[in-house]
């Protein structure tokens, strides 16, 4: 477990750390989201690379 291969992970790392960045801000601005607010806060910072994907297909109101 000492040799880890950062050039594998850290990608994704960076990948994670920003969709979820971008999904807590969108989740601030926006008035009103399907379902509670609370719930996709949960949803974004719990379930890593696949909270914030979801938040964007499900959790946004089309305009």
């Amino acid at each position: 477990m000492v040799n880890i291969n950062w050039a594998l992970i850290a990608p994704i790392l960076i990948i994670q750390v920003i969709l979820l960045l971008v999904a807590i801000v969108d989740l601030v601005k926006v008035k009103e989201t399907n379902g509670p607010k609370w719930l996709w806060a949960l949803i974004i910072v719990l379930i890593s690379i696949i909270g914030p994907v979801l938040y964007f297909i499900f959790g946004r109101r089309s305009r």
